[in-house]
């Protein structure tokens, strides 16, 4: 594995120990561009392959193949990225949709939000969420400890990753374009972050 030369100037400030926390540079309000900033401020995180979709477009010579993967990336304490990319064969298309998921992390407030448990751990979000990508629209409400996720595979998976152990859903429109699904849970859980 060849070290890494951060190139962007929150990278150098990353790898010098000025910035220690992730937290930092949502306050600055810039563009995570370089994946390994987050392997250094998180350390371990879990991936979870969402979809792999075959695509081809027409050229001159034919039709070319090529494979869209949609990647999730989480620490399950609080940290979660989307990313999608496309690649002649998976396991590249894998790879460098889990470098734009680490690009695309986002921090997401956790609590108990549900009137039927106040036990005030981290193990549900604060308040009601929602969030629309193309067709799909999701609502994410917090759930009392011991409910478990009650959601589709995609929001499951997103929600375990970001560390979130009760939670009910409602889904409307086509959620079986699991990229859409996913890019709409993501932006219910940014809004966690958001004061009325």
């Amino acid at each position: 594995m060849t070290k890494w030369v951060p190139k962007t100037k929150i990278g150098k400030m990353v790898a010098d120990g000025e910035i220690t926390d992730i937290e930092r540079i949502h306050q600055m309000n810039k563009p995570i561009l370089e994946y390994q900033i987050i392997d250094k401020l998180l350390g371990g995180t879990d991936e979870e392959v969402l979809d792999v979709t075959r695509v081809s477009r027409t050229t001159d010579s034919g039709r070319k193949l090529s494979y869209r993967v949609t990647t999730a990336v989480g620490d399950k304490k609080g940290h979660i990225g989307i990313g999608t990319s496309k690649g002649k064969n998976v396991p590249l298309a894998i790879e460098k949709s889990v470098k734009v998921a680490k690009k695309n992390m986002k921090t997401i407030k956790r609590g108990c939000g549900s009137w039927e448990c106040g036990c005030g751990e981290e193990h549900s979000l604060e308040k009601t969420v929602d969030g629309k990508v193309g067709s799909v629209k999701i609502e994410i409400k917090p759930a009392p400890r011991g409910t478990g996720i009650v959601a589709g595979e995609t929001a499951k998976k997103i929600l375990q990753l970001t560390g979130v152990k009760d939670a009910w859903t409602k889904a409307k429109g086509k959620t079986s374009t699991t990229k859409n699904f996913a890019e709409a849970t993501l932006e219910a859980l940014k809004k966690t972050r958001k004061t009325r």
